[in-house]
């Protein structure tokens, strides 16, 4: 089975879709295709249905959504398109897919593919090496990590309070690798590089703390100071309206680096190395401040 859902849910069995396209069926394929080869329970799905609301009927419900994809499992095992002449017939069945187990239900991925825990092992090789100073290793494995993503977590799905939750997370993830990576392309002298979509970033992000600190940072290396001053005071007026919050002590110690720069030295390093006297930009979980525009 080969499961997505880092932007349009997307369940193969066999190499044959089988999301259905009925809003609560979907979800719950999306849901358990989110905790693969582990047991959801009863209770998480009632509770992502009908948010706190369950009717009388909501087990007997359930169980004819599972039903209706046990009948769509059933359709892809016995699609034959594709398998080697002479191979044994599949043996397994939707019962084996779908299992019903106690207190729950577990969709079994039978050792295929999941962009999740791809996403999750990319990433994570790539935050360490970020921690062992290989810049070129981390920005080109991070990119892998982000290249998985076709738009947001079950974009084309009806999300209850289960599914939103993980949408949310899955999104922070998305967004601390990418900041991760343009530190890598930072690092790696690649100022001009990740301008265009800092410019876009930090549209979307208007609170975002790290990510306005990078653009500054290439703005200002790129020779464009004033601009990257101005990125700062942009970013003090939305905090103090929209949060009440003044820009972090982190971030005004960049702007003084800037403001006080020599003209000379405006370009700044254009190789790997430290940056100085601008403080180190801290990864997104420690301290961004974030708020998408809508």
């Amino acid at each position: 089975m080969d499961i997505d859902v880092l932007g349009a849910l997307d369940v193969r069995e066999n190499g044959v879709s089988i999301a259905p396209t009925a809003p609560k069926p979907r979800q719950v394929l999306a849901l358990l295709a989110l905790h693969a080869d582990r047991v959801v329970p009863v209770a998480s799905l009632i509770e992502e249905l009908w948010s706190g609301r369950p009717p009388r009927s909501a087990r007997t419900t359930l169980q004819t959504y599972v039903l209706q994809l046990r009948e769509l499992i059933a359709a892809a095992l016995a699609h034959d398109a594709g398998r080697e002449p002479g191979a044994a017939p599949e043996s397994r069945t939707a019962k084996d897919v779908l299992l019903t187990l106690p207190g729950g239900y577990l969709l079994s991925s039978g050792g295929g593919s999941s962009d999740v825990r791809e996403f999750e092992r990319l990433a994570g090789t790539g935050y360490r090496a970020m921690d062992a100073g290989d810049f070129a290793g981390a920005s080109r494995t991070l990119r892998s990590a982000l290249d998985l993503w076709s738009g947001s977590a079950f974009a084309d799905v009806q999300t209850g309070p289960q599914l939103a939750m993980e949408a949310k997370r899955l999104d922070e993830s998305r967004l601390c690798a990418l900041d991760q990576r343009i530190e890598a392309d930072l690092r790696l002298g690649r100022h001009r590089e990740v301008l265009a979509e800092l410019t876009v970033l930090t549209s979307r992000y208007r609170t975002h703390e790290t990510l306005h600190a990078q653009f500054m940072l290439a703005l200002h290396r790129s020779g464009r100071r004033g601009e990257a001053l101005a990125v700062y005071q942009q970013l003090r007026t939305t905090l103090g309206r929209d949060l009440g919050l003044e820009p972090s002590p982190r971030l005004r110690r960049l702007q003084h680096s800037i403001l006080m720069a020599a003209p000379e030295t405006a370009l700044g390093p254009t190789a790997p190395g430290p940056v100085a006297p601008a403080p180190q930009v801290p990864p997104v979980a420690q301290g961004g401040r974030l708020t998408p525009t809508r």
